[in-house]
């Protein structure tokens, strides 16, 4: 029997406010444990909490963005359960009337366009952090445990996609089309590495043709776009040899192992009900005008779909080389701060923007803004190509000396002697050498393998040491064969 994949995810966004959801404490991150407290998120009997107005207002920006329908009425309930990082052993959250509602986030993805659903965007509040020391640092095998409150009460936005994803890669998709929309809004860093945007996956099989969902699985620890979608196709290929075998799929809570791309069971899931929902008493209902609603809506910035469009209609842009600038804001900001100082085809840059430079802050988990190689260091590279001075083959070892050292095109030409040799007597003896050297090559040239003429260019471009002009060794070859 054949199966589909059923696929909805929780993104949960650590909110870019000074102080946090309920008090005043600070929410800058890496302090030191529980010196950001205060009665209120420790859970002291007799605090009450007071709401913050711009974490309320990012949450609706949000739901404005992803086309939600925005509730004039909303308001706050108390999540009841009992953990070690809840210091009220509750949480404040919303349940039934979430501030955003209906949305959808269009993906185009490589061969087909399809929409996901958003069913709600709610504001909660953010747990504490354990910390479990000895063993592999989870609880299961831990020696004991800590708890940093400081993250406890740290505005947090949730957002529940409807169950239309059938893809692993159309999660990671999404996940990275909502992250690219926060950014742009200014609401969240939405920084994975410190936890400011988590993704919880929820999974089941079901036959295809079948309207019925099957029993779902939700993931957790899925800290990274390329865990998001190897979790799932780990757990599609984990339910799949369960049904096929007739083994029952239990709902429960799994944990995504990246070391040994597995994953195991962390606890049966709990339903709606075990957490005995009800409206906070220390909490009035909120109630917006919606003429206020509307001045949001008229503030949000150019987003990336609208970037995109722009990027293909103003820059002759391919969709693909569109999609990979504005993933990022700082990627679009740097492409396009770029294309302002080049005199050229906006091409040109897209593609060292999206080749080598990529590669080089890939590589060493670099961001695009926070890296040595600035707009200016790029466009003095690419006119130096222009111009005649460098080759392709020198600006790749010139982007990676950039790289390592900030220093401009120019004095890395400079210092090394990278000068592109373009001179036509020059040329034409290395040529003449290369010839002379290669017969065999050349023999096969003539006797219709075109693949000797790339292997005599080469050599040509080794005797140069890669400084040779390739358009005059190409000419001046073909002349003298």
């Amino acid at each position: 029997m054949e199966y589909e994949s059923v696929i909805g995810l929780e993104i949960h966004v650590e909110l870019d406010t000074e102080s946090k959801m309920f008090c005043s404490c600070s929410t800058r991150f890496g302090e030191a444990p529980n010196t950001q407290t205060c009665p209120v998120c420790l859970g002291m009997p007799g605090s009450l909490p007071v709401p913050n107005k711009k974490a309320v207002e990012y949450v609706i920006r949000t739901g404005l963005a992803i086309f939600c329908d925005i509730s004039l009425f909303s308001q706050f309930h108390r999540k009841n359960y009992f953990y070690p990082d809840m210091p009220k052993n509750y949480q404040i959250s919303q349940y039934d009337i979430p501030l955003c509602i209906d949305g959808h986030v269009d993906l185009e993805m490589e061969d087909y366009a399809t929409t996901i659903g958003v069913t709600r965007i709610h504001l909660e509040e953010d747990t504490g952090k354990l910390l479990h020391i000895g063993g592999a640092g989870r609880i299961a095998g831990a020696d004991y445990s800590q708890v940093d409150f400081n993250r406890a009460g740290v505005p947090l936005m949730e957002i529940v996609s409807e169950p239309d994803i059938r893809t692993p890669e159309e999660a990671k998709t999404y996940a990275q089309k909502i992250r690219a929309i926060l950014v742009s809004l200014g609401v969240s860093d939405c920084n994975m590495d410190q936890g400011s945007m988590r993704v919880d996956a929820n999974i089941s099989l079901r036959p295809v043709g079948r309207e019925e969902f099957g029993v779902k699985a939700e993931l957790k620890n899925l800290n990274s776009f390329r865990s998001l979608q190897r979790g799932l196709a780990y757990e599609i290929e984990r339910q799949t040899k369960a049904l096929q075998s007739g083994e029952a799929i239990v709902q429960e809570t799994r944990h995504w192992d990246e070391t040994k791309n597995t994953t195991s069971t962390l606890r049966t899931k709990e339903y709606a009900h075990d957490y005995r929902y009800f409206p906070d008493p220390d909490l009035v209902p909120m109630e917006f005008d919606p003429e206020w609603i509307e001045g949001l809506r008229a503030e949000l910035p150019e987003l990336p779909d609208e970037r995109r469009e722009r990027y293909m209609k103003d820059f002759g842009l391919p969709a693909h080389d569109a999609n990979l600038l504005v993933e990022t804001k700082a990627t679009g900001d740097f492409f396009e701060a770029a294309v302002a100082l080049y005199s050229g085809d906006a091409k040109i840059m897209s593609n060292w923007i999206l080749g080598d430079l990529t590669y080089y802050l890939n590589a060493e988990n670099v961001e695009i803004d926070a890296g040595e190689v600035k707009p200016a260091h790029l466009v003095e590279m690419v006119d130096l190509i222009d111009d005649g001075t460098i080759s392709g083959k020198i600006a790749k070892e010139i982007i990676s000396e950039m790289f390592k050292t900030g220093k401009m095109p120019k004095a890395i030409v400079e210092e090394k002697g990278m000068t592109q040799i373009s001179g036509q007597d020059e040329i034409a003896k290395i040529v003449d050498d290369v010839i002379a050297q290669n017969p065999d090559a050349v023999q096969e040239f003539h006797d219709g393998k075109e693949r000797a003429f790339g292997f005599l260019v080469g050599q040509a471009m080794r005797l140069t040491k890669g400084r040779g002009n390739p358009q005059l060794i190409n000419k001046l070859l073909k002349e003298k064969l």
